[in-house]
């Protein structure tokens, strides 16, 4: 540009292209271009650190929290076993107590055992059969089938009794006295009375619920229990 051609334009001319040139050398120049990187590498943190306070929280049991829990006190514990038609306190204190005088007890064996008692003595005190009553019962419970059974002799009577199906027994209680054991069983039965008398036969179905008490001395070589007394129960 020649100088009568700046001095036509005028002094801001001149200024203005020298402002383009001092701009573009801004843009270009690599200072510029190191502040930008620094601003977004500041960005990035920030975006990535909000991600971590999100996606990094602990939701739920972790499996560390798992391991702990399987290694600690409780996990340590022994599980007791679950005995059915056995509740808590007699699982906890009573069967402890008796084991600790006799190991050999066995809790299914005797609710078995006792199962078979309870269908024993019902038929033979429904025959009169007292050899088979008297080893089952106590001196008390005996004295009353016994009278009992007297009366129906008398009035000419007799019974047969069949169950329908196994008796359902279930442990109420269990515990030691001194040297006594005791076992409380409530039983539910259902059965079939044929009976004979002076009015003639009849054909019964019936149905009881009774709490049977059981003892055994720990001190004797028998390992038989007794019938000691009979509650009546709900159906």
């Amino acid at each position: 540009m020649s100088v009568t051609e700046a001095q036509r334009r005028g002094p801001d001319a001149g200024l203005g292209r020298a402002y383009i040139e001092f701009e573009a050398e801004i843009v270009e120049s690599p200072y510029v271009q190191v502040v930008e990187l620094v601003i977004l590498a500041a960005v990035a943190a920030v975006v990535l650190f909000q991600l971590y306070a999100v996606l990094g929280r602990r939701v739920g049991r972790q499996a560390e929290d798992l391991a702990a829990a399987q290694s600690g006190p409780a996990a340590r514990e022994p599980i007791q076993p679950v005995v059915a038609g056995v509740t808590e306190p007699a699982a906890l204190t009573g069967l402890a107590a008796l084991r600790a005088r006799d190991p050999s007890f066995d809790i299914a064996r005797f609710m078995q055992g006792a199962r078979q008692a309870f269908q024993m003595v019902v038929k033979a005190f429904a025959a009169g059969d007292r050899n088979t009553l008297k080893p089952l019962l106590g001196p008390e419970v005996m004295s009353t089938f016994e009278a009992e059974i007297a009366r129906r002799e008398q009035e000419g009577r007799s019974e047969q009794v069949e169950f329908l199906q196994e008796p359902r027994a279930d442990l109420e209680s269990l515990g030691v006295i001194g040297d006594l054991a005791k076992a409380s069983v409530r039983f539910l039965g259902e059965f079939r009375s044929r009976s004979k008398g002076p009015e003639g036969e009849a054909v019964d179905d019936r149905r009881t619920a009774e709490v049977w008490t059981f003892q055994r001395n720990l001190t004797s070589r028998d390992p038989n229990w007794t019938l000691i007394h009979v509650d009546p129960a709900e159906a």
